[in-house]
């Protein structure tokens, strides 16, 4: 069976220009102790990026009719029974060649490394989107979700060792197995491995809580500047791999340092919050923000990283709670 790369697909990078944006409605109770909240709180992204893009809501059939409420006009709702609500990790990775066609990578889904069986549509998703739009859809030889790779569309991925290559998802896979997928299924020449650093992340370390490209040669980066933190030192440690890194195309990278928000709890465990978990829209930057004063550096950061794109904050504290944020709840799709 050929590769994607074989066949002239690549990954594009998330600021190149999108048809539409997918999302997924929140369903699950165990992820939000508090649907209602978190509706609100994902409805509010929608609209927010809906300013500069399509937003295609999927939902199990019998919630459509509250989502349309909560979203209002402006966003296209599609039902399809869905177990959970991160459109990153279960939706299809999009692809594009120099054609103009579109494929997506489709990879296998086991909840994060805890292999539950109540997760049988969301392991279905990716092909029924794939198969809804008629995009040629590939397997991936390995478990991983989308919000575990970032790339810069010129042969560099970020992602990080403790998703990858943990025996929760890929037992026995190596750095050079996993290049070989990456290299065949995205067009990725250059793969820098990040260390998890958050203290509690569900997902084991996914990479958009970390680091993510702002252009070629350029990442925004997660930093802490409390050496008390329990943070400190891994984030540390990132930004030393990134400062030693070099891209595919032989660059150093210029790094942009983003202080997180103070440390916040809900139900005893820390908060996995990150304002580089931001999205990318057609014109804007959506990015959280947390009811802290760093909100403000953050988003003037952001505002220099991207000057050809409105910067619009949304609250993330309620969708942090469940375990990811912004970036974590949305799927580009790319226009070919």
């Amino acid at each position: 069976m050929a590769n994607p790369s074989d066949d002239g697909y690549r990954m594009p990078p998330e600021w190149e220009p999108h048809l539409r944006c997918w999302m997924a409605w929140p369903c699950h109770p165990e992820t939000f102790t508090d649907l209602s909240v978190a509706r609100d709180a994902y409805a509010a992204v929608a609209r927010a990026i809906a300013r500069f893009e399509p937003v295609v809501m999927v939902a199990n059939p019998v919630h459509i009719e509250d989502a349309r409420v909560r979203c209002g006009d402006g966003i296209e709702f599609v039902g399809l029974e869905i177990e959970d609500s991160w459109a990153r990790d279960t939706g299809p990775t999009y692809l594009v060649d120099r054609h103009g066609e579109l494929a997506g990578v489709d990879w296998p889904f086991n909840n994060y490394g805890e292999i539950d069986e109540d997760y049988q549509n969301d392991r279905l998703l990716a092909r029924r989107l794939l198969e809804r739009s008629s995009v040629r859809r590939f397997e991936a030889p390995i478990i991983l979700e989308g919000g575990a790779i970032h790339t810069d569309g010129q042969g560099t991925l970020l992602t990080t060792e403790n998703v990858v290559l943990n025996p929760n998802r890929n037992p026995g896979l190596t750095k050079a197995d996993a290049d070989d997928v990456f290299r065949g299924h995205l067009d990725v020449e250059k793969v820098i491995w990040l260390d998890k650093a958050l203290e509690v992340d569900s997902t084991d370390g996914h990479v958009d809580n970390l680091a993510c490209f702002v252009r070629p040669g350029v990442v925004a980066a997660l930093v802490s500047d409390d050496p008390t933190d329990s943070h400190y030192a891994p984030l540390r440690e990132n930004l030393r791999r990134l400062e030693l890194a070099k891209d595919a195309a032989g660059r150093s990278l210029e790094i942009i340092e983003i202080r997180q928000p103070r440390r916040m709890e809900f139900g005893g465990e820390r908060v996995p919050a990150s304002y580089i978990n931001f999205y990318i829209a057609n014109g804007g930057i959506v990015v959280p923000v947390f009811d802290d004063p760093v909100d403000r550096d953050a988003i003037a950061t952001l505002s220099q990283a991207f000057p050809d794109r409105v910067v619009v904050a949304v609250p993330g504290i309620d969708i942090a709670r469940g375990g990811g944020c912004i970036h974590c709840i949305t799927q580009q799709e790319p226009r070919p």
